[in-house]
């Protein structure tokens, strides 16, 4: 028999493989097992039960994400990137739909991190936008705003093509939502600099770090910089 990583791998792709061609998003394990020559007992052994499986098939498609984020670019311009990588999640969506689905429709017994590993991706690109002052908010909040409306976007494409078949659409929703979480070339009336330089400075600190601070006063650092960045902290006296 073939070793536990080798069946593991076959299983995984003959259920995406199958996942790919149903018309409900469901797989059925007997098919998967016959696929690759093994009985259902293997499955639960190596799987736990079809959510395991489920679970696994979502897994394995955060690593093919990751793989094209890893084959992008990386130009100096942080902000281009971020404009590269919503194009990137959305031609993912497209090619691969009803993985995109599993990968990112809630299901209340999932077990899967794709999700959040990929907010960690997107998470990551806008620290370096925070970094040369480009962005409004701190990354986690607007990684929480971008992921949502991308994902929202490309699921209703999935679901409902004939109202959402404008191919402009998920331009004109990506350019709304950086409007909000992304600073523009000239100064704002109403920017805060205090505010707008803890951003950078934070995001400096998770970038490179420092050796001229002890990690203590590194992390107390870090925690008044929090402070200040919070929504509303300009009020506080």
């Amino acid at each position: 028999m073939a070793g536990a990583d080798t069946l593991r791998a076959a299983m995984i792709e003959a259920a995406e493989k199958q996942l790919a061609t149903s018309t409900d998003n469901d797989i059925a394990t007997r098919a998967v097992c016959e696929a690759v020559g093994v009985t259902q007992p293997v499955l639960y052994r190596l799987f736990g039960d079809k959510r395991g499986l489920l679970d696994a098939v979502a897994d394995h498609g955060y690593e093919r994400y990751a793989a094209l984020k890893a084959a992008q670019e990386r130009t100096t311009d942080p902000v281009a990137d971020l404009r590269a990588g919503w194009d990137g999640h959305m031609a993912f969506a497209r090619e691969n739909q009803a993985l995109y689905q599993l990968m990112f429709t809630p299901r209340p017994w999932s077990r899967s991190t794709a999700r959040d590993r990929v907010f960690e991706l997107l998470e990551a690109t806008l620290v370096r936008c925070a970094a040369i002052g480009a962005l409004k908010v701190e990354p986690p909040l607007a990684a929480r705003l971008i992921l949502s409306a991308s994902v929202g976007t490309a699921l209703d494409h999935i679901a409902s093509p004939e109202l959402f078949d404008d191919p402009a659409l998920s331009h004109r929703m990506r350019d709304a939502v950086f409007a909000h979480v992304l600073t523009e070339a000239t100064v704002r009336e109403d920017a805060d600099p205090l505010h707008e330089a803890a951003l950078r400075l934070r995001a400096q600190l998770d970038l490179a770090g420092t050796d001229a601070l002890e990690p203590v006063e590194t992390a107390l650092l870090r925690r008044w910089l929090d402070r200040i960045t919070q929504p509303g902290a300009g009020s506080v006296r």
